[in-house]
C-alpha cells in the first residue's frame, strides 16, 4: 500500500490500518576504494531536507537514525553507471538475531506491483494478452462485475497497470500467522475470510488516476487464467530467473526453508508485528519477498532493456511503453518522475512491518534500493535516498539548497495573522513574530521557524516547501499559498475578530491538553466515542455530525474498507486506556475477537471528534 501526504501541514488524521554490519560487495566497474568512500559518506551523515547556504548542516549517522526511528534492519543497494556499485546490510534481521546482509529477505510491499507488471507485459509480448482489450474477454474464473459507474466502458489491462481502471481497494493488510487465508476469488469478491471489501468499478475506466491495489489483484487472476500456471512459478520462470533475481519469490507464505533467512517485521514502536510476517494472497499487489541487490537487478534490467542492451524479459519497444507516463505520472507498473530530459522510474512499498523504496534513472544508469523491516521504515528510507542523491549528484531527491535573506521587522509584521485552509471550519495556520523570526504553527503541532528567501516567500528547514504570502489590490496580505510536491494549497487570511476567536480556542485547548498530559487521565467520553464509532462504521452509518470536517471526509472515503476490516476483527473483548499524548490525544488498546489494535482519539471541547485513527498490533 502506498501513501502520499503533505509533510508541512499533515493535520488530517485518517484510519491506518546498536547495530551490526553485514557484508558488502563492489561492482567490477567501480574500484572498491571509490565505492567504499561513497558508502561511508552516505551512511555517516544523513542530510536534512533543506540546507541553508552558508550554514553547516546538522546530520546524524545512519545507525543513530535507525535507533531514533526504531528500525532494526536496513538493506541498501546503490546502482551507478548501470551496475551495482555497492550493497550493504545494517542492523539485525531480528532482535538478538543475525546481522542484515545483502542476502536477507524483506517483504517488498507495493514494490511487488512493477515487478509483477513485467509478467503481464511479457504475456502481451507473447500475444496471450492484450493491453487494450476488455479484460472480461480474457478472464475465465472470475469477471469484473458490471457497474453503472463504468458508463458502459470496459476495464483493460493497460488501465489495471496504470491505476486508471476505476477499481476499488487501495491496499491490503495481509493475514497474520493464525488467520484463515482467503482464495484469490474470495479476495476479489470480498467474501470471508477476506479482510477487504469487494473489488468493484466505482468510476469510469480510463477517466482518472486512483491508486488501486485491487486492480493488480484483477491482473493476478488474469495471468492465472491466461497461463494456467501457479503465480509464484510464473513469476520465477518469466521474470525473476531471467533477470537473475535468484533470492526473490512470490510464494506466500514464505517457504519454511527460507524463513531463517528473512527479516522479522517490527511496528513503529520497535515491537515485533503480532503474528509475524503477514501472508498476502494478493501476490501481485504485495507478495514479493526480495533483497536489495535483487531489486537493483530489476532496475538495471529495465534500464538496459530500454537501451536495447539486455532484453531478457521485455523488448525495447514494450519497455519504452512501460515507462511512458500517463495520468498521475504513472507508467505500466512504476511511477515516472524527474524531468523529460532525465526521467526516473520508482515505487514505494509498505506491508505490515516492512517499508522500502526504489528509484532508477532511465538514461544515466544510477539508482538505489532501500528496504527496512519497520513500520516507519519509509521515513528512514527517504533520508537514506536523500543522502545517496546528494553523494552521487542526482538531479532529484537531494537536499534543497536555499539562500536566506534578512527582512526588516516592518515587512515581517505584515504577514502576522491566522490563515484558514479550505472553506468553513478546518485547518488553521498561525503566523506570528518571535523576536525577528517569523514562526508558523498548525494547531496541535510544534511551531516551525520560517526563513525568508524573498520579500514574500519563506521556507523552513524540516520540509522542502515554500510559503508565499499574497497581497490584494490594496496591498494588504490576503492569503497564504503552500507550494509543495508540485501542488499548491491556498489559505485565506482571517479578519482580526475571527483570528482572536481561533487563538483563544487554540490557547484553551493547548492548556487543556497540557493539563491532561500532566494528569494522564482520558477525556470524558473518549472510550464511549470509540466504541460508538466502531459500531456505526460496522453498521455503515457513521455519525458525520460528530466528526471534524477532515475526519468526516476521510471516513466517507474509506468507509467500505473500514467496514470490512472492523467487522472481520469481531467482537470487542477489552478496551484499555494506555496514555495521554503531548497533544492531548488519548491512546487506547482494544482487543477484538480476532486481533489487537491501538486507537488514538482527540475530542474537541464541543464533543466532536477532531481525529481518530487505529492500527493493528
Amino acid at each position: 500500500m502506498m501513501v502520499r501526504s503533505k509533510l508541512l501541514l499533515a493535520s488530517t488524521i485518517g484510519y491506518l490500518c546498536a547495530s551490526s554490519f553485514g557484508q558488502s560487495i563492489s561492482s567490477p566497474k567501480s574500484g572498491s576504494v571509490t565505492a567504499q568512500e561513497h558508502l561511508e559518506k552516505v551512511i555517516s551523515c544523513l542530510p536534512p531536507p533543506v540546507i541553508v547556504k552558508g550554514d553547516q548542516p546538522s546530520c546524524a549517522a545512519l545507525t543513530q537514525r535507525m535507533n531514533d526511528l526504531h528500525v532494526s534492519g536496513v538493506s541498501i543497494a546503490v546502482i551507478h553507471n548501470g551496475s551495482i556499485e555497492w550493497t550493504r546490510g545494517f542492523g539485525v534481521a531480528r532482535t538478538g538475531g543475525p546481522p542484515v546482509t545483502e542476502e536477507t529477505l524483506f517483504q517488498a510491499g507495493s514494490i511487488s506491483k512493477p515487478v509483477a507488471a513485467m509478467a503481464a507485459l511479457y504475456q502481451v509480448q507473447k500475444g496471450k494478452l492484450s493491453l487494450d482489450a476488455d479484460v472480461n474477454s480474457e478472464l475465465i474464473s472470475w469477471k469484473v462485475p458490471e457497474s453503472p459507474a463504468a458508463n458502459g466502458k470496459p476495464v483493460t489491462l493497460r488501465e489495471l497497470l496504470t491505476h486508471t481502471a476505476g477499481l476499488t481497494v487501495h491496499g491490503f493488510p495481509g493475514y497474520a500467522t493464525n488467520d484463515a487465508i482467503p482464495t484469490l476469488i474470495q479476495v476479489l469478491n470480498g467474501e470471508k475470510p477476506a479482510n477487504t471489501p469487494p473489488i468493484r468499478v466505482d468510476s469510469e475506466p480510463g477517466s482518472k488516476w486512483n491508486y488501486s491495489g485491487g486492480g493488480y489483484v484483477v491482473m493476478q487472476q488474469l495471468l492465472l487464467d491466461a497461463t494456467k500456471e501457479p503465480f509464484p512459478k510464473l513469476m520465477h520462470d518469466t521474470v525473476l530467473a531471467p533477470i537473475g533475481m535468484t533470492r526473490s519469490t512470490y510464494e506466500q507464505p514464505l517457504p519454511a526453508n527460507l524463513q531463517s533467512e528473512s527479516a522479522t517485521p517490527y511496528r513503529d514502536d520497535g515491537n515485533p508485528v503480532t503474528g509475524g510476517a503477514h501472508t498476502y494472497p494478493e501476490m501481485t499487489a504485495a507478495g514479493l519477498w526480495t533483497t536489495s541487490p535483487d531489486l537493483a537487478r530489476y532496475c538495471i534490467e529495465v534500464e538496459r532493456s530500454l537501451q536495447g542492451k539486455a532484453n531478457d524479459v521485455l523488448s525495447q519497444k514494450l519497455t519504452e511503453e512501460m515507462l511512458t507516463p500517463g495520468k498521475g505520472h504513472w507508467g505500466l507498473g512504476p511511477e515516472i518522475g524527474g524531468s523529460s530530459d532525465d526521467p526516473y522510474f520508482s515505487h514505494e512499498g509498505a506491508n505490515a512491518g516492512f517499508e522500502g523504496i526504489f528509484v532508477a534513472y532511465e538514461k544515466h544508469g544510477d539508482g538505489a534500493v532501500v528496504l527496512t523491516n519497520a513500520q516507519d521504515g519509509r521515513r528512514l528510507a527517504t533520508e537514506i535516498m536523500r543522502s545517496i542523491a546528494n553523494e552521487y549528484g542526482w538531479p532529484d531527491f537531494h537536499s534543497a539548497v536555499r539562500t536566506e535573506v534578512k527582512l526588516p521587522s516592518d515587512t515581517l509584521k505584515e504577514y502576522v495573522g491566522t490563515y484558514r485552509m479550505g472553506p468553513g471550519p478546518g485547518v488553521y495556520v498561525t503566523i506570528r513574530l518571535n523576536g525577528d523570526q517569523l514562526v508558523s504553527q498548525v494547531a496541535g503541532l510544534d511551531p516551525v521557524p520560517l526563513l525568508a528567501e524573498a520579500d514574500n516567500k519563506f521556507f523552513e528547514k524540516l520540509v522542502d516547501a515554500d510559503l508565499e504570502f499574497v497581497k490584494d489590490a490594496e496591498g494588504k496580505v490576503s492569503s497564504l499559498v503552500l507550494h509543495q510536491n508540485g501542488e499548491d494549497v491556498s489559505m485565506t487570511r482571517l479578519n482580526d475578530a475571527e483570528a482572536k476567536r481561533i487563538a483563544d480556542e487554540s490557547a484553551a485547548r493547548a492548556a487543556l491538553a497540557a493539563q491532561r498530559f500532566k494528569d494522564q487521565k482520558p477525556a470524558p467520553g473518549a472510550e464511549a466515542a470509540i466504541r460508538q464509532n466502531i459500531a456505526d462504521i460496522i453498521a455503515g452509518q457513521p455519525n458525520y455530525d460528530r466528526m471534524s470536517p477532515g475526519l468526516a471526509d476521510v471516513t466517507r472515503q474509506q468507509l467500505p474498507q473500514l467496514k470490512v476490516i472492523l467487522a472481520n476483527l469481531g467482537a470487542i473483548k477489552s478496551v484499555t486506556f494506555k496514555r495521554v499524548e503531548k497533544n492531548g490525544a488519548d491512546v487506547y488498546e482494544i482487543e477484538f475477537e480476532h486481533g489487537l489494535t491501538e486507537w488514538r482519539i482527540s475530542i474537541a471541547p464541543d464533543g466532536t471528534i477532531d481525529s481518530m485513527g487505529f492500527r493493528r498490533l
